[in-house]
């Protein structure tokens, strides 16, 4: 019997929540079972796969509720919010699998791994606060939380905007458990959101932090740890361009390391877009990944045969 092919495949946010028209749980479920759909068809020839998956706007959601309920409830801190939505998107994403699996006749089953990733302490990204969370508030709410140790920022005339760090994954708690699902033969869902953010003290305990973990650098650790054949970050285009939105642009079906660091240097990809999609591809590659993939969900299956896609090789 032949071997399986690996693949971890990081699903973007617009594989949740098309646009702010359609944010409801059932449009949730929607762009999931259309997402899974494309990925279903990619088992079905012949890939292993694990799933993982972003969380921003579940998150938003999550902290405005605590803050609307906040005279009776208890608030939510930042792991706990990220252990919700990856049981909750997991659902959903397991529940669309195992239909598309029923109306193919495939006999795979879908599981979600609630996932742990260790940062370091030390990372500097606890001393730069960086990454936006939640709802925009007034100054003076702003100030008052301050006051009682969260970071903010004013946001371009918004409002003002709670920031935690996003330090680099180092470590993946479940990956062992995460092993042994492929290799039973399971389609798993893990590191959603990029994993439950954790650190681990010199005993050995792990302890939750406010903190927000880029999901394709943790989709990357991922892949180096499993020894992935193949990492595939889908996003909302269908190949990665340079000069982008210019009268020059020029769509890549391939790049070297070397190329994308040199693309990286001259300022070709957007922060918080393209930019770190390509970084934690440059990481994964330089640590050992054999080749990676960048398309939009639909095109998944056409760029697996070499018909499109933006392909990153060492």
């Amino acid at each position: 019997m032949t071997q399986k092919k690996v693949a971890v495949v990081a699903i973007g946010g617009n594989a949740l929540i098309v646009d702010k028209t359609k944010q409801s749980i059932p449009d949730q479920f929607a762009a999931i079972q259309e997402t899974m759909s494309h990925i279903a068809g990619m088992i079905e020839d012949g890939w292993d796969v694990v799933i993982t998956h972003g969380n921003g706007p579940q998150v938003g959601f999550i902290l405005r509720r605590s803050e609307l309920s906040m005279h009776e409830l208890h608030a939510v801190p930042m792991d706990y919010c990220g252990a919700d939505t990856q049981g909750a998107i997991g659902y959903m994403a397991q529940r669309s699998l195992r239909n598309e699996f029923k109306k193919r006749g495939m006999q795979k089953q879908a599981v979600t791994v609630v996932t742990q990733v260790q940062v370091d302490a030390d990372d500097p990204a606890f001393a730069k606060p960086s990454k936006p969370v939640g709802s925009f508030l007034d100054e003076e709410t702003a100030k008052k939380r301050m006051a009682e140790g969260q970071d903010f920022v004013e946001d371009a005339g918004r409002g003002w905007r709670r920031v935690v760090p996003s330090p680099l994954p180092v470590n993946i708690v479940e990956v062992e458990a995460i092993k042994k699902l492929i290799e039973s033969g399971f389609s798993v869902i893990a590191v959603g959101g990029g994993g439950i953010p954790v650190v681990e003290n010199e005993g050995g305990e792990l302890s939750g932090v406010e903190a927000v973990i880029d999901k394709d650098f943790a989709s990357g650790l991922l892949a180096n740890l499993i020894h992935a054949d193949l990492l595939v970050i889908s996003t909302a285009v269908e190949r990665v361009a340079i000069n982008f939105n210019k009268p020059n642009q020029k769509w890549l079906d391939e790049m070297t390391v070397a190329e994308a660091e040199k693309y990286i240097a001259e300022g070709h990809f957007a922060p918080g877009s393209m930019l770190p999609k390509v970084q934690a591809i440059v990481k994964f590659l330089k640590e050992g990944g054999k080749k990676a993939l960048i398309t939009d969900p639909p095109n998944i299956q056409r760029a697996l045969r070499g018909e499109t896609g933006t392909w990153v090789v060492p």
